[in-house]
This record gives structure tokens, sequence and C-alpha cells, in this order.
């Protein structure tokens, strides 16, 4: 039997018959289960294996992390650009299922959790003020219009086109080597070009799998955690509700409570019904900054910030803190790339599902391009009103992250906005959708890698989204609750860069992969 049906268009269904794969599922849950179970029993103790594992991995592999960054960007760039783009996901005569903007909603918000709602406004701030050491090796003195700009091309070179290009590359990957080479739906499947049908059995797929399981679990249970943080302080600013505990405990049953009931719904009636209105209220939330906010400061110190990354792209990309420091480099760049690469194989699964029957140019369109894009948007008017705002003296955002943590000034800069008592809890109603929607694909994915060869058009079983869901949840809080640290997420830090070093050499193998099968290999159209 063909893995592929005959038409995009088939409905999703419950796959009721499929069994475990066990090779996945047991140590891979059995780690993520019993991490959940040591944060209950010993909160320090898992707190100081997340530290060690976070110093060691970024030192000592930060090289990498920046090598194969560059690589993924030049690849995407290429395939996107040449004559490759034109291949279509699943044959010439695959259709696709999903709108452009549906397609677009559900790639944009699956990927993007808490991150761009968090540190728009934070880390350009961070930046600007030195706060935690960041411009000590820059030669940038804090808090000057220099010092403006850097913050906002560093902040842009962070969030836009070279971490989505490690999603994209992934996701292509996976996409090619099952609707084009019939491979199996999971990310062993996609180093059959290095290694040949073999890395699919034995020990192998087992393996390569329950890092890429691993990895995405700490990288969920790291934004979840992020995002309880992060809304936490916003209660506790706005509202006068002292964050700890009990408030975070409430925010992570009703945000469990949320992405596990959608991704339990399934593709259609969960999950794209939640992107839709997780996109819409993006969009609403932009244009309205833009009319309120100092828009010719906005334009300007975003073109000068794309200008001062596109000048310093070679010394940031591959400087991996040695140059700019840790407090930089280590902290910030060095962690995001962790994170995305934490999650870019098993993202790589949902962006393959829901991209069959299209191109690979619009592939990378949706993927690559247009969220990289909307960051630019979004860091643009968002970060641009807030080191305006800093610079003229309408609000001390830098004096409120050192008081209150890295992720506080958010709530400060939103407080000064016209309508903010509207505004305020608009926006943490899109913090919460924004990891729901992010969270329910990546169970999704999950589930479906321990499962045993389910296609793209079917469902895992409930029982294992709810078990990982549950998981996820328990050493997010675990970390927030105990591992805050000096910038209030450092807990949620240290699982990130766990989840990016577990994965770091899968994702490197994939990265050879796609250059095999693209410039080596025969093209399979």
């Amino acid at each position: 039997m063909s893995l592929i049906p005959e038409k995009g268009n088939a409905p999703i269904v419950e796959d009721k018959k499929r069994k475990t794969r066990l090779s996945v599922f047991l140590p891979a849950f059995l780690i993520v289960g019993g991490g959940a179970v040591l944060g209950i029993v010993n909160n320090q103790l898992l707190a100081d294996i997340s530290m060690n594992g976070f110093i060691g991995s970024l030192r000592g592999l930060g090289w990498l992390y920046q090598i194969i960054s560059i690589a993924a960007l030049i690849i995407v760039s290429i395939v996107t650009f040449t004559k490759l783009g034109n291949i279509r996901l699943g044959g010439s005569e695959a259709k696709p299922k999903y709108s452009f903007m549906v397609w677009f909603a559900m790639a944009l918000t699956g990927g993007i959790a808490t991150g761009v709602i968090t540190y728009s406004v934070n880390e350009p701030i961070i930046y600007f003020g030195d706060i935690y050491g960041e411009m000590a090796n820059t030669g940038v003195d804090p808090g000057t219009s220099a010092a403006a700009i850097y913050a906002m091309g560093r902040s842009l070179y962070n969030w836009t086109f070279v971490p989505y290009a490690m999603y994209s590359l992934s996701g292509l990957v996976v996409a090619y080597m099952y609707f084009n080479r019939k491979q199996e739906l999971s990310v062993s499947g996609t180093l059959t070009p290095l290694f040949g049908n073999k890395v699919t059995k034995g020990i192998w797929p087992g393996i390569i799998d329950t890092l890429a399981v691993l990895a995405i679990a700490l990288g969920l249970a790291s934004s979840l955690g992020a995002g309880l943080a992060l809304v936490g302080s916003g209660i506790e600013t706005t509202y006068g509700i002292p964050q700890g505990p009990v408030v975070w405990l409430i925010l992570v049953l009703i945000i469990t409570g949320l992405f596990t009931v959608s991704a339990l719904k399934g593709l259609d009636k969960g999950i794209r019904r939640m992107s839709d209105i997780n996109a819409k209220v993006f969009y609403v939330l932009l244009v309205v900054l833009i009319i309120i906010g100092p828009t010719l400061y906005i334009l300007q110190s975003t073109t000068a910030g794309l200008g001062h990354w596109l000048q310093n792209f070679w010394s940031w990309g591959l400087d991996p803190g040695i140059v700019g420091g840790e407090a930089l480099v280590m902290w910030w760049t060095l962690y995001d790339w962790a994170i995305w690469i934490a999650y870019a194989p098993l993202m790589g699964i949902f962006l393959a599902i829901i991209s069959y029957g299209r191109t690979i140019r619009q592939f990378m369109l949706i993927n690559w391009i247009l969220p990289a894009v909307f960051s630019i948007l979004w860091f643009g008017v968002f970060g641009g009103t807030a080191l305006h705002w800093q610079q003229n003296g309408t609000v001390d955002l830098v004096s409120t992250i050192q008081q209150s943590g890295a992720v506080a000034g958010l709530w400060a800069f939103l407080a000064n906005l016209p309508l903010a008592a509207i505004i305020i809890p608009v926006v943490m109603i899109a913090l919460i959708l924004s990891f729901a929607t992010a969270a329910d694909s990546m169970v999704r994915a999950i589930a479906t890698l321990c499962t045993v060869n389910i296609r793209y058009d079917e469902e895992p079983a409930k029982w294992k989204m709810l078990i990982w869901a549950v998981s996820i949840a328990i050493i997010a809080y675990v970390m927030v609750a105990f591992a805050g640290g000096v910038q209030g997420v450092d807990g949620v830090k240290y699982l990130a860069a766990l989840g990016g070093s577990a994965v770091l050499f899968v994702f490197v193998l994939q990265v050879c992969s796609a250059v095999k099968m693209f410039f080596i290999d025969k093209i399979e159209k």
C-alpha cells in the first residue's frame, strides 16, 4: 500500500489501529516523565542538571550552532530561488488542501510560540541598556542612538531569516522524503540520502527519533515556562496580584488545558481553528501599534537595524561568543539557536503534514520568507516604539527590567499605550493562544513520531498526546517556580539549551542530507 493517498484533500482520521513505537515512546517518556517526577521530588537537582547542561553545551558547541545556522540559510536560499523551487511535494498531480491564508496562519502560529511577544520589547531594551552586560564587547555605548540601532539589528538577526531557515530546511527534508521518496513520516527517514535504508532499521530509528522527541519536549517546556513567567509578570504589574507558584499553577492549568483540547480535536477542528484566531489577533495588534506608535521612527529604526545586521552578517553569524562575549552571544543568540534547533525536526514534521501539494518555492515562501518578514514588522513596530520611548523619557523600561526581570518590560510598555486597559488583556490572550497553537501542533507531532507507520492524514492516539502534554506542563512549572534565576526565566533557558544539544547532531545530519538529495542525487519530481 502506498503511504500517500491519491488526493491531497483526504479527510484527517484518527489513528485507532496503529501500534505504539515503543523504541521511541518508552525511552523518551521515561526521561521526560522522570524529569517531571524529579522536579516534584527534588526541584533543585533538576535545576542544577539543566543549568550544567546549558552552560556546557553552549560553551562547547557554540561554534557548531553558528556554522550550521548559516549553512541552513544558504541551502534554503538556493532551493528557493533556483529551479529546485518548482518541485511539487507529492508529485506533479498533488493538490493542496489548505488555502494560502489558512496555511500561513497554521505555519506561522504553529512555530512562533510566545517568543516574538515576549522579546519584541524586552530584547531590544535589554541590549540598549546593557542590562546583563550584553554591550560590553561591542564597542557601542549603552543608551545612545547607536545602541538603539545595534539593539534593533541584533534582535532582527536573532528572530528573522536565520532561525526560520532552520525550521524550513527541516520541514522541507521531511516533506520531500515522505511525499516524493516515499519514506516513513519520521526524522530517521530524512537521513536515508546519507545512510540508505539501513538508518530506518534496527536501533537507529529509535535513537534518532527519541532524540527529536526529547528535544521538542524540552523546547516546549521552556516555551511554556517563558509564557508563564511573562503572563505572571503582566498580572502582577497590571493588576497588582503577586506572581508566584499559585498564579503560575493556575496559568499552567489553563494553558495546558487549552492546547491539549485543541490537539485532541485534531488538525482541522482544533489546530486549524486556533491558528486562525491567533493569527488574526497578531494582525490586529500589529496594525494598532503601527497607527498609534511613532511611525516615522519605526520605519527609520527598522531600516537602519536591517542595514546594521547585513553589515555585520558574517561576524555575528560565526561568532560563538569569543568576540561578542557570553552575555550577548551565549545567553541570547546561541540560546535562540538551541531552541529553534530543538523545535526543528518535529516542527518539520508538522510543516510537512500541512504542505502536501505545494511546490518547494511555495513551501519556502510560507515557512521561511513570510514568517521572517512578519518578525521584522513585529520587532520593528514593538521594539522601535519601545526604543523611541526609552530615549525620549516616555517610560523607563530599562529600570523596569532591572527591577523585575527580563520579561517585565513588555507590561510597562503596554501600560503607556492608549487604550491600555483593552490592549493588555488582549496581549495576554495572544500570549496564551500563541503558546497553545505551537504546543498543540508539537504535541501532535510527538505522538505521531511515537506511532508505527502513521500517515500524514491520520491523527495519533489521544492518550499519547495527553500524557505528553501533562509531562511537559509539570517540567515547565517546576523550572519557572524554582529555577527562575537572575533573569526570571533562567530555568527555562537551561531546558531550551538541553533540547537543542540533544538534537543538534541530528539537525547537522539533516542539513547534510539536504545537500546530498538536492545537489548530488537525482531529483525525484
